[in-house]
């Protein structure tokens, strides 16, 4: 397994003209992980050798601007840039409570079925994920080759640190090759 990761942005709060805001993409296999996606995260993907449309999960840290403004216009750009192909699954989107509402708000989506418009509802696919009792983290991804876990941070706000974990790979000895080189 081939990973790679691509910082788009380290700029935090306040990016220049030559660091964006934060964001940051692993790539592997053929699919990109976005991580954060602070406003600007478009223009530094069309500089960068990656290319959106094989963004195919999202992950969110926090819910301070710098982290998220950007995921609105990302995600109307993976919209237009996307196949009819059926079977391409959605893009999965992680973060902490509050950027669903965010997102359903920023789109523009149609609110004329609720009462009041004040809570948009669950969607799709959406769930909420809830820390078990005795558990440190939150188990997001899991296959044959790692693991990703979300895990709490102290922050001002509801904020998360992702952990990826590369699963052991039992390697192949040569002895007799080891008895020959003494």
């Amino acid at each position: 397994m081939s990973m790679e990761i691509t910082f788009l942005g380290t700029g935090s709060a306040y990016p220049s003209p030559t660091r964006g805001a934060s964001a940051l993409v692993l790539r592997r296999e053929g699919e990109c992980w976005l991580f954060d996606c602070g406003e600007g995260t478009q223009t530094q993907l069309m500089r960068s050798h990656l290319r959106a449309g094989r963004i195919t999960k999202i992950f969110i840290t926090h819910l301070h601007g710098d982290h998220f403004f950007g995921l609105p216009g990302l995600l109307c750009t993976l919209s237009l840039q996307s196949s009819p192909d059926p079977n391409k699954p959605p893009v999965d989107i992680y973060g902490p409570l509050g950027l669903r509402s965010f997102l359903w708000r920023s789109l523009e989506l149609d609110f004329s079925h609720l009462d009041g418009g004040e809570v948009p509802p669950q969607g799709p696919g959406g769930r909420v994920l809830r820390l078990d009792p005795g558990e440190g983290s939150y188990l997001l991804e899991e296959d044959e080759q790692l693991v990703l876990r979300a895990f709490r941070l102290f922050h001002r706000v509801p904020s998360f640190g992702f952990v990826l974990e590369e699963k052991p790979r039992p390697g192949r000895l040569n002895v007799q090759k080891l008895k020959d080189l003494g």
